[in-house]
């Protein structure tokens, strides 16, 4: 199983790095991009909610939780989202597919376990026509950030565990731009391209206590402090002709453009909840991510602020143990979210919400399970002339566990 999970990662990894494009939205124009949800299907399908851990699933937003794991777990997961984007003069749709993340969890002995895995942080995908008067752009962009994360829990006592998240962060960023003005012969192309690299740290910790015979406390938290990442930068202006299969150069230069450096915000959550072991839980968090600094694209009408996220969410397992019900077994999970991204435009202050549901329907042995999850959401705004994005996400991932360092009772 180990070699079968080397080659998965190893397929994925360079799908991930290859294939960054995995959003359609005019405001991933902005920044770094639109901020990707770090999270597992069973998360996503809980309003996002990061605040439960177990024994059997991987919580890819709390390093804490890899110390109340007692079994391997490999995790990986995929989506697809189609998205209505509409303003007060048009309409049009985009499908996007995408692998949203891949990890790993090893127990080592009763309360220290370790993860590894790689997730993308943030996405820019667009493509924007903007004719005005005599002056026609189109605008397209391209990329992301990934994280590579190696994490580590420890749990002191049957109530209590931390854990640390180690990230290298890296990827690209390509913006192109091409105008063209009417009675001039030739039009103008500008490409920009980033290149971010730099690590970051993520630490957790978990609390959990029974309150009765039957009602589990949940507390948890997570902070990651703010860093600075590095950005090698490049630029090139061409002059450009149009034929019928697109672009020719006419002539084109690079510019010396300097490298910089910008801070990634730091941000912390803190959540809490109640439950009945393996029959429900509900619970809510709160988090609060720093001001951005860094704008690829300079834009007068553009700002970043302070963001927050609000999340809402449980699950209800009708009856885990069943011999008779498969779907008694299964897991149901349901959540709304609200976040303030921190992007503001004309003014105006770009939120996005979601209600979310899903299931966790058993496989195999060993606790295994196959997770479904859907998503309804809403980004921006048609005020001020921009542009309200309605979503649809269908979410697919796989909860596979095994038992790793058993001692064979025969040879």
């Amino acid at each position: 199983m180990i070699k079968r999970f080397l080659v998965i990662v190893a397929i994925l990894s360079t799908a991930l790095t290859a294939a960054q494009e995995n959003i359609a939205s005019p405001y991933s124009y902005y920044g770094i991009g639109l901020t990707n949800f770090k999270g597992t299907v069973e998360n996503r399908a809980m309003g996002g909610l990061s605040i439960f851990s177990d024994s059997i699933h991987l919580n890819l937003r709390n390093p804490a939780s890899y110390g109340r794991l007692r079994l391997t777990t490999y995790s990986l997961g995929a989506s697809h989202e189609r998205t209505t984007l509409k303003s007060d003069e048009a309409e049009s749709e985009a499908e996007i597919s995408s692998l949203d993340y891949l990890g790993i969890g090893i127990p080592v002995g009763n309360n220290l376990g370790f993860g590894l895995g790689l997730v993308p942080y943030t996405s820019v995908g667009y493509r924007v026509l903007d004719v005005n008067e005599d002056v026609a752009s189109r605008l397209n962009g391209r990329g992301g950030m990934n994280k590579v994360f190696l994490s580590a829990g420890y749990q002191f006592n049957k109530n209590f565990s931390i854990g640390v998240d180690a990230n290298y962060n890296f990827g690209n960023f390509q913006n192109r731009r091409v105008v063209v003005r009417e009675d001039i012969q030739y039009g103008t192309r500008d490409i920009r391209r980033s290149d971010i690299q730099g690590f970051n740290f993520n630490f957790g910790l978990d609390y959990q206590a029974m309150l009765s015979d039957d009602l589990r406390l949940h507390v948890a938290g997570t902070y990651a402090p703010e860093v600075n990442l590095s950005s090698e930068n490049f630029r090139e202006l061409a002059t450009v002709a149009f034929i019928p299969t697109g672009e020719a150069i006419v002539e084109a230069r690079n510019l010396d453009v300097a490298d910089t450096e910008f801070a990634l915000p730091g941000q912390f959550t803190l959540g809490g909840g109640i439950g009945e072991p393996r029959k429900w839980f509900i619970g809510g968090e709160y988090n609060s991510i720093g001001k951005s600094s860094f704008l690829l694209n300079n834009s007068d009408d553009a700002e970043y602020m302070d963001a927050a996220q609000y999340r809402v969410g449980g699950y209800y397992i009708p009856r885990y143990n069943s011999f008779t019900s498969y779907l008694g077994r299964a897991v149901y999970r349901g959540g709304f979210r609200y976040e303030e991204t921190g992007l503001q435009l004309n003014n105006q202050s770009i939120n996005e919400f979601g209600i979310s549901f899903g299931v966790g329907l058993p496989v195999g042995a060993q606790f295994s399970n196959l997770n479904l999850g859907i998503e309804y959401g809403q980004r921006g705004t048609t005020d001020s002339g921009l542009i309200q994005e309605n979503f649809f996400k269908v979410s697919i991932g796989l909860s596979l566990n095994d038992k790793w360092f058993e001692r064979r009772r025969f040879n």
